[in-house]
């Protein structure tokens, strides 16, 4: 019973002293507010040029007044500045949507008569078409293609035999000796490669003469 009366106790005496705090929180809070209007007030008024004061604070108060001038220029010119900004952003967006959708419907609208030429080229009679035909109509659809590359400054890589290895534009898919060709050459040529202007797109795979064995290791 009597752990029950100090237990009663001492939760009373928590609930006494928690409308004091509580009471000289919004006593601060109100006190605030009160000081922060009457600084709007003095700043309105001053603005205003109603501001009474005494003559040897007239200039304090002008310096006040362009202060706080300044601050509302300078604010006003932040928020065009954000607003400007973001409205550049917005038409970056949108050009840059544009100009994707624009390359996008270049490069469909250049392979479409190429699909025409291949629908051309299954409706004929196979029967009728000979093994010569078909490869001169295959030369063609690639020279075709090859033609709506260049148009994007495609251009192929095609090394012949005997070229020098370029790392830069060149894969070395294997080693292969060949009497006549130096080491470090181009021994055959494997896949042709592409650049997109200076850029390369892929790289040509080729072959490449080795090196001598120079004996070292060697007993």
């Amino acid at each position: 019973m009597n752990e029950t009366h100090e237990h009663i106790e001492d939760t009373q005496n928590e609930a006494a002293s928690m409308p004091e705090h509580s009471h000289a929180d919004q006593q601060a809070q109100h006190e605030a507010e009160e000081h922060a209007a009457r600084m709007e007030s003095i700043r309105q008024l001053a603005l205003a040029g109603e501001l009474e004061t005494s003559p040897e604070n007239e200039e304090i108060v002008e310096a006040l007044v362009d202060t706080m001038r300044l601050k509302n220029d300078l604010q006003e010119r932040l928020l065009r500045m954000a607003a400007d900004h973001q409205n550049f952003q917005r038409r970056a967006s949108g050009n840059e949507r544009e100009a994707r959708t624009s390359a996008t419907q270049g490069v469909v609208q250049s392979l479409i008569p190429l699909l025409d030429t291949f629908e051309m080229a299954l409706m004929q009679d196979p029967e009728k078409v000979s093994a010569q035909t078909v490869l001169d109509g295959v030369k063609m659809l690639r020279d075709e293609f090859m033609r709506m590359l260049s148009g994007y400054g495609v251009t192929p890589i095609n090394p012949s035999v005997g070229d020098e290895f370029n790392p830069a534009e060149h894969a070395a898919m294997m080693q292969q000796a060949v009497d006549g060709i130096e080491p470090g050459h181009i021994s055959m040529s494997m896949g042709i490669g592409f650049k997109l202007g200076d850029r390369v797109v892929r790289p040509a795979k080729v072959a490449v003469v080795p090196q001598p064995d120079n004996g070292e290791g060697e007993d």
